[in-house]
């Protein structure tokens, strides 16, 4: 079985099928055997109306490949993205336009991912004027109120991006992806760049905008305590591929695979006598090169319970419970 779990009646805001995406390298005569690296490889999942997705994995692993793919800043290579009914994949021109205007996204760098240039009101305005939204008095009326809604004043509005603090930076770019009033917002480790007080805060927000405007995330993340908290379904990546998808309760009580235990088994427990009782799995060697990844269970060259079948086929994911799949040829 694949990523494609049962989700019982709920509508279906996002699907992506067989996604991959993969980024050629220079080298090889005239293009022949040009080496690739496999980011993204044949990925599948479906995102409720109204739920948090969170996506999670040590760096490199692909997650914010697959974020920054599924809203077309990079093309995909292959595969399916269908956001309520549309194919993101095949839109172009206008329709690709009106796509975006319903997905957008939060970027993880603050200090990168607005202008300098740039006034406050005219970053979070500037998806007004590309949609035609709004305009003139109607224009400032909005850039105000979305202001006041990520807990700035007005008269920040015309302030540059260098005079605020990390974390209102992070507020400015929640408002410039909420100024069109999108239905899917992409959030590429909005935190990960924040101090940890201010993590609270951003994460808190998002809870709040989602209970108020019905928004849905895609939650990428690499802090595991963080996506518990704030997803209601969670997909373990390991080297391109989703090797663990289960509600964020069942995940933590119950996790399959061995690398998604690995990773849980590295969260600190606050009680420092649970701490020093529990069992760590420590994960030896490094990950494989996405350039020439392994035969096989990718995961199989750092496996503690590695077979001869690792290594000759790729396991697919196989349904363990109510909406909890994983790919593990000793399940």
């Amino acid at each position: 079985m694949n990523e494609d779990v049962t989700l019982g009646k709920e509508e279906i805001i996002l699907e992506v099928k067989d996604l991959v995406k993969h980024f050629p390298m220079g080298g090889g005569f005239f293009g022949q055997n040009q080496k690739v690296v496999h980011a993204v490889n044949g990925i599948n999942f479906k995102v409720r109306k109204g739920e948090t997705l969170g996506i999670v994995g040590e760096s490199g692993c692909g997650k914010s490949t697959a974020g920054r793919t599924i809203i077309r800043l990079y093309e995909p290579t292959s595969g399916q993205i269908i956001f309520e009914g549309q194919d993101v994949t095949k839109a172009e021109g206008n329709d690709l336009l009106n796509l975006r205007r319903q997905m957008q996204m939060i970027f993880q760098d603050p200090y990168a991912s607005l202008n300098p240039r740039m006034t406050v009101g005219d970053i979070v305005g500037e998806g007004l004027d590309i949609h035609k939204l709004a305009s003139g008095q109607a224009r400032t009326d909005r850039i105000y109120e979305l202001l006041e809604v990520i807990g700035l004043n007005p008269e920040h509005a015309n302030r540059f991006p260098h005079e605020f603090s990390g974390g209102q930076r992070q507020r400015i770019g929640i408002a410039r992806a909420l100024s069109v009033n999108p239905r899917l917002i992409i959030c590429d480790e909005p935190i990960s760049a924040l101090d940890v007080s201010i993590q609270a805060q951003i994460v808190n927000m998002l809870e709040e905008l989602q209970e108020k405007l019905g928004l849905t995330y895609l939650f990428i993340a690499h802090d595991l305590s963080m996506v518990k908290h704030i997803s209601h379904r969670i997909a373990v990546m390991y080297l391109g591929r989703i090797v663990e998808l289960a509600d964020s309760f069942e995940l933590y009580k119950n996790p399959q695979h061995p690398y998604t235990q690995a990773l849980l088994s590295a969260i600190p427990i606050p009680d420092p006598r649970v701490e020093a009782t529990r069992k760590r799995i420590v994960v030896s060697g490094t990950v494989p090169s996405p350039i020439d990844p392994p035969s096989g269970c990718y995961f199989r060259t750092r496996c503690p319970y590695v077979k001869a079948v690792c290594s000759e086929q790729v396991p697919q994911l196989k349904e363990l419970g109510s909406n909890h799949v994983a790919a593990c040829h000793l399940l």
